[in-house]
């Protein structure tokens, strides 16, 4: 009888210790990614947009997250090379994955060392990131973070608000958030 109280006892531990161990991992905050709907980060930025989803001519081809991508075409002072030669001018940000963004995104992406593909994915997002400085706030989480990006040609600033979105300026320097599922900047 003793023998099976602490056998009982014993299992009861270790299945608490399952729990605890799986409710903390549970209230985690979550990483961003498409299904979230944002470009989202959380504690240190450096990294915010190191997992985030695809953007190109067919995935979330209309969309703000393709706003604030434009919106560092711009930045960099990408040139649509084999669209019409033309830079991408603060005018061309509308928020839809055209073919001058498409080889606007190329343009960017050799002066990067990266792959050419005119798909904005994990590592072209990773390399840009990269541009970002923190200028206020703090990065504690529900705090708000003030971050410029620093291209070639342009700087602008944005801000990590208190739910982790991207918050940026469309064409017009409207603030948008930066999501994937719908399109308000134009």
């Amino acid at each position: 009888m003793n023998f099976l109280r602490k056998r009982s006892r014993a299992v009861a531990a270790v299945l608490g210790a399952a729990m605890v161990t799986t409710l903390g991992l549970a209230a985690s905050p979550a990483s961003a990614k498409v299904s979230d709907g944002w470009i989202r980060g959380y504690g240190k930025f450096s990294d915010d947009w190191d997992d985030e989803g695809e953007l190109s001519r067919t995935s979330w081809r209309s969309s703000n997250a393709t706003c604030l991508w434009q919106r560092i075409l711009w930045a960099e002072g990408a040139y649509a090379t084999n669209y019409d030669g033309k830079i991408f001018e603060e005018g061309h940000i509308d928020g839809d994955f055209g073919w001058r963004t498409l080889y606007s995104t190329i343009d960017l992406q050799k002066k990067l060392g990266e792959t050419a593909d005119g798909i904005v994915g994990e590592k072209t997002f990773s390399r840009v990131n990269k541009h970002m400085y923190k200028i206020g706030g703090s990065t504690d989480s529900e705090r708000t973070l003030y971050l410029r990006y620093e291209g070639k040609k342009h700087t602008f600033d944005l801000r990590r608000n208190t739910e982790g979105k991207y918050v940026f300026p469309d064409r017009k320097g409207d603030s948008r958030q930066a999501g994937y599922k719908y399109h308000s900047c134009g």
